[in-house]
């Protein structure tokens, strides 16, 4: 029997006990098309002793020779997975210790920025309510010179009322001392002639 025949009735025989069938020497053979019964018979005792190997495996305790050397092996192995693990965990401590003092370094220069932006904000009020105190000063400085202004052009309505109202009495005054000037230069006059004739009767024309 050929090593390809052999294989193809174990390929039938393992495509039929997968399908729920019984992998018989007729179910074989009809799937296989041709052979004989002997011929299938060898190679269906065969795959059955596999199956049967395959579904009870061997489970025998290692000789002693192999446990001991397997108990070796398996104490290197532990051995080295001991150093590697104490290896990755300094390594780990290690990062751990970094990032801690990291992590306290940059605690120490948040809380360093906080006292800064805080004394800032300190320093930037005092400024704004000294900026509010000049500010409200000035307003009330403004107040005072608005008020002093306005008295002063009420004072200033006055005495330009004034001024208008003297200017209008000088001009009167003008014009009354004219008034009183030509009335005096004509008593002076008339006085004058007057004078003249007592001091000359002869020149005077008799009368009838």
């Amino acid at each position: 029997m050929s090593t390809t025949t052999k294989e193809k009735i174990f390929q039938i025989a393992d495509e039929l006990d997968a399908n729920g069938q019984n992998p018989t020497l007729s179910a074989v053979r009809k799937e296989l098309g041709r052979g004989s019964y002997t011929t299938i018979q060898e190679a269906m005792t065969e795959w059955k002793a596999r199956k049967t190997a395959k579904e009870k495996p061997i489970n025998e305790p290692a000789p002693q020779v192999v446990a001991e050397r397997l108990a070796e092996i398996g104490g290197e192995i532990w051995r080295l997975a001991l150093e590697l693990a104490n290896g990755r965990l300094e390594s780990e401590r290690e990062n751990l210790e970094a990032i801690r003092a990291q992590i306290e370094s940059e605690k120490t220069e948040a809380a360093e920025l906080a006292d800064q932006v805080t004394a800032e904000l300190d320093t930037m009020k005092n400024h704004a309510t000294a900026l509010e105190a000049a500010e409200k000063a000035a307003r009330n400085e403004a107040d005072i010179l608005r008020g002093q202004i306005a008295s002063l052009s009420e004072r200033a309505a006055i005495g330009e009322a004034r001024t208008v109202e003297v200017e209008k009495r000088a001009a009167d005054l003008n014009v009354e001392l004219a008034r009183v000037n030509q009335q005096n230069s004509e008593l002076v006059k008339a006085l004058a002639e007057s004078a003249t004739g007592k001091e000359n009767p002869a020149r005077t024309p008799k009368k009838g």
